[in-house]
């Protein structure tokens, strides 16, 4: 699970998985167009160029967007094509099941696809009396229900009190969008 600090003491949560396979993917694709341009022409780039785009939109989808960011005043949790924000007074319980959820106050429960998730718990090594080793997952989750508890605890924090907003990844969908007339305007191109 990475992280990164944010000015005023946010914090996001993401699998590793999804920056390595987004590293990955970005690498494949600049040199399958670029080997495009080299063996056959801008033109021809320029045609394979949505397919090519479309793969990396889907890895991006899949594997790097979803993500958890908690700051003082709430949580933003990101899931696919969604984004769900919300105070942290919204929130009645924060769960480790498969994947972190939160259960906020209309009765419904908000999974994190991108944040910590059950995991097997870590190798014991040596012999003796050691030093217990807590998973980085529950080690997350204690981190997220303090911020909670603190945020619940200070009581003058507006944002803490801010509505639950549900709405679409826009970026993300203008992008697929620019994606489809493309591969749309490159199949007329090559059939035409």
């Amino acid at each position: 699970m990475t992280s990164a600090e944010r000015p005023g003491g946010g914090r996001t949560y993401r699998s590793p998985s999804g920056v390595i396979s987004l590293v990955i993917a970005a690498a494949l694709a600049v040199f399958l167009l670029g080997d495009a341009v080299v063996r056959g022409s801008w033109g021809q780039m320029l045609s394979y160029a949505p397919w090519v785009l479309l793969a990396l939109w889907i890895v991006y989808e899949l594997m790097f967007v979803s993500a958890v960011h908690v700051d003082d005043d709430g949580v933003l949790v990101r899931n696919l094509l969604r984004r769900t924000a919300f105070g942290w007074r919204r929130v009645k319980d924060v769960d480790l099941r498969w994947q972190l959820e939160f259960a906020l106050d209309d009765g419904t429960k908000v999974s994190c696809f991108g944040g910590p998730g059950r995991s097997r718990p870590p190798r014991q090594t040596g012999r003796g009396e050691g030093e217990i080793k807590v998973p980085s997952s529950l080690r997350t989750v204690t981190e997220i229900r303090d911020r909670w508890e603190e945020a619940i605890d200070a009581g003058d924090r507006p944002g803490a009190e801010a509505p639950i907003r549900r709405s679409w990844d826009v970026p993300a969908l203008v992008a697929l969008l620019v994606i489809a007339v493309w591969a749309t305007a490159a199949v007329v191109i090559a059939y035409a």
